[in-house]
């Protein structure tokens, strides 16, 4: 209740300055400052022309001294393009906005309210309609179909030679799975699901499942494509790869994909960013929930001979969920009593000698 009261006194409030500002303005007019208005708007001409320009010039100002340093350079083949095409949007679309603000702008001091003159009432021009709704849309079609051709190409079927590598979102962390050497993930089933060995659901009946493991981290092989096979445990999630150019939605149920190539391993990219600490993050790009802001992993784009050796270190999860059994103490043999006589036997013989 005290939220619509809240609502009601602000309407209330906006209403009386409403009518104060429409008092004012009759006032003036029947005391004949219309002069006074008319000097307060060549005033306010001339504040925004200042506005105008200075507004243009701190924007290519910004544009000059942060160019290159909020965003780095895209890390993977199919990013370059994204930005490529991002760039062509920026420039079509700031051309635009730099004419219709100096139009705007210019305009209202231009056609400021003088003495004698008179608004021109200009309801309909069937040409000028024609040209503001053709050339946007023109523009905004051939924009559209880049950005068309860009997530086709990533969600297309992958080269042959890629790696496939798995990733499931889960409130609020990712689970990454490998294949192992037969290059096949195996099946799973939401029933099997274990958080304490089976976290994504393996079916273990499944000859393919026996050599795949999980993995706290991405590891990439630079140069070298990559199909993510993308899914959720629970809400809807989103695979965030910023410094891919890349991104799709993790469903529940609904396996999706997208496939890129690695261009720069995590050490050059530590050398190009000036920091020893710079990783490649998975972020979750949709909100899942009250621990959304710490869903994150890390991947390592390396070179094929480390990722050899970082894959060799790996532990097929069959053989996490599947422990061998601990090896049964050995038993005493039929000859162990007898030896154990003969040295105590031996070792009576000896005291009496000494006595």
């Amino acid at each position: 209740m005290s939220g619509y009261l809240a609502v009601l006194v602000v309407v209330l409030i906006f209403v009386v300055i409403f009518q104060i500002a429409k008092a004012s303005e009759y006032v003036s007019i029947l005391k004949g400052e219309k002069k006074a208005r008319q000097q307060t708007n060549r005033v306010n001409g001339f504040l925004l022309i200042i506005f105008l320009i200075l507004g243009l010039i701190g924007v290519y100002y910004c544009n000059d001294i942060l160019k290159g340093k909020i965003v780095m350079e895209a890390a993977s083949v199919q990013g370059k393009g994204i930005d490529s095409m991002i760039m062509t949007t920026l420039i079509i679309t700031g051309i635009v906005f730099v004419i219709t603000q100096i139009l705007l702008f210019w305009f209202a001091f231009k056609y400021q309210e003088k003495e004698g003159r008179q608004a021109f009432y200009f309801p309909h021009n069937n040409k000028l309609e024609l040209i503001w709704t053709v050339i946007p849309a023109i523009a905004l079609t051939i924009l559209v179909a880049f950005g068309l051709r860009h997530w086709f190409r990533i969600t297309s079927e992958a080269p042959k030679d890629a790696m496939v590598v798995e990733i499931t979102g889960k409130q609020f962390n990712w689970l990454i799975r490998y294949p192992g050497k037969d290059g096949q993930l195996g099946r799973k089933f939401f029933k099997n699901i274990n958080d304490a060995n089976n976290p994504v659901g393996q079916d273990w009946e499944d000859q393919l499942n026996k050599d795949d493991y999980m993995a706290t981290e991405m590891h990439l092989v630079v140069n070298k494509p990559v199909k993510l096979i993308i899914g959720s445990r629970d809400v809807i999630h989103d695979v965030g790869l910023s410094h891919f150019r890349m991104k799709m939605d993790a469903v529940p149920g609904i396996p999706t994909t997208l496939w890129f190539t690695p261009t720069i391993t995590t050490a050059d990219m530590k050398k190009k960013t000036d920091n020893p600490d710079f990783v490649y993050e998975i972020s979750c790009d949709q909100m899942c929930g009250s621990g959304h802001y710490s869903m994150k992993a890390n991947i390592v784009v390396e070179t094929q001979a480390e990722y050899d050796a970082w894959a060799a270190k790996q532990v097929a999860q069959y053989a996490v969920a599947h422990p061998a059994p601990a090896a049964a103490p050995a038993t005493p043999t039929a000859e162990a009593p007898a030896a154990d006589t003969a040295h105590q036997e031996k070792v009576v013989a000896v005291n009496d000698a000494k006595h």
